[in-house]
C-alpha cells in the first residue's frame, strides 16, 4: 500500500530545461559561441551543471576554465530560475489527486537547496510538500540512498510504502537500495538511446496521472 510519493525534480517534476538552457546558452555566449538547440540540451537536463558544461564545453571539472564557466552557468540560472519553467504534462492534477487521498507527496532532488526552494516556491509547491530533500540536504547524495532515506524520515513513512518517480538511472539506483518501488518517467529528460530496461524499476509512465494505477504496488 502506497502511503507517499517521492519526486524527482528536474525532468519529473518540472519541465526545467529551458531555463537550464538559457543558462548555458548564456555561458556559451560569453565565449563568443553560438547557441545550442534545446533538443540537443533537453537531454543532459538532468545533469546538472558538470552534464551541461560537458555538453557546452566539452570540459570536465578539472579544466582550468571550469570554475570561471560554471559560476556564469549558476549566477545566470539562479536569476531566471523559472522564466520559462513549468509543471509537466498533467503533473498538477497528479499533485491535486494525491492531496485529496491524503497521500503525502514530497521531492528528492539533487539540484542544490539554494536552487530548488526559490525554484519550487515560484511554481508554487514549496508549501504543499511534505518535503524538499535537495542535492546537498545528505551528506550523500542520489543514486546513494541516504536522501530518499531521509524523505522517508520526515514524512514519517517506511520505504516500503513510499513511491519514487524519476527519468534517470541514478533515481532508480537511489530507490532500490532505499527498498522503495521506482517508477521510470519516460515523458521526462529520458535520452532515446538509452535501455531502461537495465534500470531495475518497477515501471514506467508516459504522463504523470498514470502513477495513480502505480498506487496499489
Amino acid at each position: 500500500m502506497i502511503k507517499a510519493v517521492l519526486f524527482d525534480l528536474d525532468g519529473t517534476f518540472a519541465d526545467t530545461a529551458p531555463d537550464l538552457a538559457a543558462a548555458l546558452n548564456h555561458t556559451r555566449a560569453t565565449r563568443h559561441l553560438p547557441p545550442l538547440p534545446l533538443e540537443t540540451i533537453r537531454p543532459q537536463a538532468s545533469h546538472g551543471s558538470r552534464g551541461l558544461l560537458k555538453l557546452g564545453f566539452g570540459i570536465e571539472p578539472d579544466a582550468p576554465d571550469y570554475g570561471a564557466l560554471r559560476d556564469i552557468f549558476l549566477d545566470y540560472y539562479e536569476r531566471h530560475i523559472c522564466v520559462h519553467t513549468q509543471l509537466f504534462g498533467d503533473m498538477a492534477e497528479l499533485v491535486a489527486e494525491l492531496e485529496r487521498r491524503n497521500i503525502k507527496w514530497g521531492i528528492v532532488t539533487n539540484k542544490p537547496h539554494r536552487y530548488t526552494v526559490p525554484l519550487m516556491q515560484a511554481l508554487g509547491y514549496a508549501e504543499r510538500a511534505a518535503c524538499l530533500i535537495s542535492g546537498d540536504t545528505c551528506a550523500q547524495a542520489k543514486p546513494h540512498p541516504e536522501p530518499m532515506l531521509k524523505a522517508c524520515e520526515i514524512i514519517g513513512v517506511a520505504p516500503e510504502h513510499c513511491l519514487y518517480l524519476g527519468d534517470d538511472r541514478r533515481d532508480m539506483q537511489a530507490a532500490n537500495a532505499a527498498k522503495m518501488p521506482g517508477i521510470i518517467a519516460n515523458y521526462g529528460y529520458v535520452s532515446a538511446d538509452v535501455s531502461v530496461k537495465s534500470w531495475n524499476a518497477q515501471g514506467s509512465i508516459d504522463k504523470p496521472t498514470e502513477l495513480l494505477g502505480c498506487l496499489a504496488l
